[in-house]
């Protein structure tokens, strides 16, 4: 008898609109990264389900922004207990659904999530508006700041509910309701912390969580008239559309958008530390981080050093299943990002550049089951004019490029020799130094002698096209707030 082959299950995903989860009729196919195959089924969400999402997050506004900051900040107080007591599968889920490592999820991701709830059901109670006295008119004006109303969200993959709650718990800290659309290739986790609402107690249609793809579901919520404010994370090319479609409602926009970051090293700098912290700073998550450095440049008098260390470093940085826990990277978000990572690598050898490790260099040892996953190794490149491609456009993956100066103000100009201006890091001991290049270094974020240590009250974004606005502490308080002088005659 001839044996029939069981079939195979999905994880259907549903919207979450109005405290309630609604199937959709149309879904998009999801794929575990590790493996390459499809394993969730993701709300193909349109107009309709953007207009239901829109309607209840309306309704909902009038009581929510009522409430007091202290009797929201309880709400968000328990949502952050509520995903810290299921924080091992969330992390799972979400190494799963992106391919990052298990150990990264657990120690970076949900911890994160945690903390954007802790950090902003409290920052509300910290900041002041202003007051002026005006005798000689017998006048007293203040400022008050009002919740805008509903607010679009929209995350990307690479850090998903970790940048999905960024935006999130300070929206709703400030009294506002929410209709957010996650990545349609990372919604598993956002599904998830919507399973957790009714319980941390968030009213019905405070939170409408809609997934889906971009041009779809995205474009008619940012073009949505009822829909006042739009923060965005992800790509320049879509932060375009954004702006278009925004512009005949004069919506507020917070964009955070790509990077192409220098990591600028000086003779002087902690060789050691400096070598153990770039690797990290540039194969972070695959690469897959908006803050990763992409371009390094080394005072020559220490460049061949630095470079034979720094290849030596990252082959030790492992790249394989995400479940294991001596792995640091897993696998790249999907086949054509991976295909798109590697064309650069192939761009920069057609150019002379030189492949000192990882692709085509460095083999993978993968298990069977996943060697159609969407892997890379760490790979770092040399001899490449600062004008390609390579030097000049995000790769968002886990490449590198490394490059000789000869001055401060040469490795300042090289900094800023592209359109991005997100993030950058300085490596010296001379304290003046490190003051003196970060002012002039067009950045919106730098590190001196480190990377990626964040206080969520200073201000996050980037200059020229890696974004407009900022946000974190005071500056997501004012984003999601409109101000209001009244003066009183007495």
């Amino acid at each position: 008898m001839q044996k029939t082959s069981k079939p195979r299950s999905y994880l259907v995903l549903e919207n979450y609109i109005g405290g309630k989860f609604v199937p959709c009729q149309n879904h998009i196919d999801s794929y575990n990264p590790s493996t390459g195959e499809v394993y969730c089924k993701v709300p193909d969400s349109g107009k309709e389900e953007v207009e239901a999402a829109v309607a209840a997050a309306k309704e909902a506004f009038p009581d929510w922004s009522a409430r007091s900051p202290k009797q929201r900040a309880e709400v968000l107080n328990k949502l952050a207990d509520l995903v810290e007591a299921h924080l091992e599968e969330f992390a799972q889920a979400e190494s799963r659904d992106q391919g990052k490592t298990v150990a990264f999820a657990r120690t970076v991701d949900i911890p994160r999530v945690v903390n954007n709830f802790r950090f902003f059901s409290t920052s509300l109670f910290h900041h002041t508006t202003d007051c002026s006295q005006m005798d000689h008119e017998g006048c007293l004006s203040y400022t008050i700041r009002c919740p805008v109303g509903v607010a679009g969200l929209i995350s990307p993959w690479n850090l998903p509910l970790y940048l999905l709650t960024w935006k999130i718990a300070p929206a709703i800290a400030t009294g506002n309701t929410v209709v957010a659309k996650p990545s349609e290739m990372t919604s598993v986790t956002a599904w998830m912390m919507c399973k957790l609402m009714q319980q941390a107690g968030v009213p019905p249609g405070v939170v409408n969580i809609i997934f889906g793809t971009g041009p779809k579901a995205g474009d008619v919520l940012v073009g949505h008239p009822d829909v006042p404010l739009i923060s965005f994370t992800g790509s320049t090319a879509t932060a375009q559309r954004i702006t278009e479609r925004s512009a005949p409602y004069c919506k507020k926009l917070s964009l955070e958008l790509g990077g192409k970051n220098p990591a600028i090293i000086f003779a002087d700098a902690d060789l050691d530390q400096c070598i153990e912290t770039t690797v990290r700073s540039s194969f972070s998550n695959q690469g897959e981080i908006c803050l990763c450095t992409s371009r390094i440049y080394v005072e020559r008098s220490i460049y061949s050093e630095f470079l034979v260390k720094f290849v030596a470093a990252a082959r030790k940085w492992k790249t394989g299943v995400p479940s294991d826990p001596s792995n640091n990277n897993g696998a790249l978000i999907s086949k054509e990002h991976l295909e798109k990572v590697r064309s650069f690598v192939a761009l920069a050898k057609s150019e002379g550049g030189i492949i000192h490790c990882g692709e085509g260099v460095d083999q993978l040892d993968l298990p069977e089951e996943n060697k159609s996953g969407y892997y890379m190794p760490a790979t770092v490149i040399s001899g490449i004019s600062d004008s390609s491609c390579v030097m000049q456009e995000e790769i968002f993956g886990p490449v590198v490029c490394v490059a000789p100066f000869d001055t401060e103000d040469e490795a300042v100009s090289k900094g800023n020799g592209v359109r991005y201006g997100l993030a950058a890091t300085v490596w010296s001991r001379d304290v003046g130094k490190v003051h003196r290049v970060a002012r002039r270094l067009q950045a919106g974020l730098v590190w001196t002698n480190c990377w990626l240590i964040r206080d969520l009250n200073l201000p996050f974004g980037g200059m020229k096209r890696s974004g407009v606005g900022r946000e974190g502490g005071k500056d997501s308080y004012h984003f999601f707030t409109e101000v209001k002088s009244v003066t009183i005659k007495h």
